[in-house]
């Protein structure tokens, strides 16, 4: 399956030569996703759960944002209404103008677990994400073109087991690219993935969005990883023991500079300590006050 704020990364060489017919290109912006006054409730055995309360957000086309928050705060949730695998208990989610009803041709989804087919080579599942009615021969060259793009050219007759848990993502995420969606959704996707290739994902995953530009929306766990990769990283609150009046959203920050960033940028560490402090781990340390974070 697959489903997807404007984004000022830089793009590398290998990213602007790996560019397929028919591909948006840098130059054609893909939609942006709006959230009007989302909500999503869940019924359980003891009553109804809030998970997410007025939760009003723009995504603007092209641009990363990453979703940080503790366990049970709805980010995954949030993620699937947008994928339309889930439906909001109120609010509405619009596309490029329309409201969004179910699964959209324009949005795709990778999760944490690659999901690859085990009987079918690396091209095969990629090929699982083409758009209904493709043609062969343009199949076959938007296939070879994502297997370049991942670096998994010379893999892609291997089947899953024959590879590393990297390169099956790497397949998972062509897999979602297939269809050259508007939205891209990515939940946890390198989290399963030892910590070096990790940070590879990460370095892929800027040099996808340079070359095929689309709206991300990451959730992730990792807030170095929300800020390496995002333009904004969107803190939630968990709503068990919250105000009734309080929204999902606690915090926006906008991340400065241009991607790919230098990780070890001092304003970087700086707001590491405020989302962490702000996700209640005591960082031990009191950081300056920055003009980047915005009251939700």
């Amino acid at each position: 399956m697959t489903t997807t704020v404007t984004a000022t990364s830089s793009s590398t060489p290998r990213a602007a030569a790996e560019r397929s017919p028919g591909s948006r290109g840098p130059s054609a912006t893909p939609h942006g996703v709006q959230l009007e006054g989302i909500a999503r409730a869940f019924e359980g055995p003891q009553g109804t759960r809030a998970v997410l309360r007025d939760l009003d957000l723009e995504l603007a086309g092209g641009e990363i944002v990453a979703v940080v928050g503790p366990s049970g705060c709805g980010k995954s949730t949030l993620l699937r209404l947008i994928a339309g695998l889930d439906r909001p208990s109120a609010g509405a989610i619009r596309l490029g103008g329309g409201v969004l009803e179910g699964t959209d041709p324009r949005t795709a989804v990778a999760f944490q677990e690659p999901r690859l087919l085990p009987w079918r080579t690396l091209a095969d599942n990629v090929a699982l994400g083409l758009p209904r009615g493709t043609a062969r021969r343009a199949g076959r060259e938007r296939v070879e073109h994502l297997l370049r793009l991942v670096g998994l050219e010379h893999a892609a007759d291997l089947r899953p087991r024959e590879v590393s848990g990297g390169m099956a993502q790497r397949a998972s995420l062509a897999r979602a690219l297939a269809r050259n969606p508007e939205v891209l959704l990515l939940d946890e996707p390198f989290g399963a993935l030892d910590a070096l290739t990790r940070l590879r994902m990460q370095d892929l995953l800027l040099d996808i969005h340079a070359a095929e530009p689309t709206t991300v929306l990451v959730v992730t766990h990792d807030v170095e990883e929300a800020l390496y990769l995002a333009d904004r990283v969107l803190l939630l609150r968990t709503l068990l023991g919250a105000a009734p009046e309080a929204p999902s959203l606690a915090r926006t920050i906008a991340v400065p500079g241009t991607r790919p960033r230098d990780r070890a940028d001092h304003d970087l560490a700086a707001l590491r300590s405020e989302l962490l402090e702000g996700l209640g781990v005591d960082t031990h340390h009191s950081p300056q006050p920055t003009t980047s974070e915005y009251p939700s």
